[in-house]
């Protein structure tokens, strides 16, 4: 399986140099020049690991920020790159949990060897899981947001479709998007969201999950199959 890795770095030479370096060891690699771009790939592709530069220009400590918003939303094995040596930032950084940092200039070998090493590590990890709240009947209930195959907004609720049973809860497509994981819910139409890890088929108009057809229109399409691909 092809392996895809995030690259953030603001420099477009060291960008271009690290890019090079990772593309002749056979990995795929998509590129971001700051944290926006980033976060957006994130969302619309499944990344294996992400290679952060600290430094992202604007401010100075913006990659260790993104390295947070990854550790606790998206669950992937990152590492940083830096020409820092100052040990506050180190501090802050290794307050994220990364799982590798490197100081530049780094030796190709180290870079990918600190690459195969997260990835392999991360794999041994259980991913944390994730719950959200909704409510049935009187009660509220947290339900792990991997049981869910997919939701359908119904008027002023939202249906949460698992193996077991339907969870009605008053919510909204927009609320429930910013509570669950962008790496793993993907909006197909106006009323519905779906786990990619559920689906069974695909095509440009529909998706089947357990043996319902949800429907994709023309509005999400490219990001939906940005997202499965």
């Amino acid at each position: 399986m092809e392996k895809t890795i995030l690259l953030v770095e603001d420099d477009f030479l060291n960008r271009r140099f690290t890019k090079k370096i990772l593309s002749e060891n056979g990995y795929a690699v998509s590129e971001a020049k700051n944290s926006k771009e980033a976060l957006e790939i994130l969302q619309k592709e499944s990344i294996t690991l992400a290679i952060l530069d600290i430094n992202l220009g604007e401010n100075e400590q913006d990659g260790i920020s993104l390295g947070l918003k990854i550790k606790e939303k998206y669950q992937i094995p990152f590492i940083y790159l830096t020409a820092y040596e100052n040990q506050e930032i180190i501090g802050k950084a290794v307050s994220t949990s990364p799982y590798s940092y490197l100081t530049k200039p780094f030796k190709n070998s180290d870079l990918i060897a600190s690459m195969e090493i997260a990835i392999r590590q991360s794999a041994y990890f259980p991913k944390q899981k994730h719950f959200i709240n909704v409510k049935e009947g009187e009660y509220s209930v947290k339900l792990d947001e991997e049981k869910i195959n997919y939701i359908e907004s119904d008027g002023n609720y939202l249906l949460l479709y698992t193996d077991d049973k339907i969870y009605k809860s008053r919510s909204t497509i927009k609320k429930i998007l910013s509570e669950i994981s962008e790496s793993t819910f993907v909006q197909t139409h106006r009323a519905y969201i779906i786990n990619k890890n559920k689906i069974e088929k695909f095509s440009n108009r529909n998706i089947i999950i357990k043996g319902n057809l949800i429907p994709v229109s023309e509005n999400y399409l490219d990001n939906v199959k940005q997202f499965i691909r």
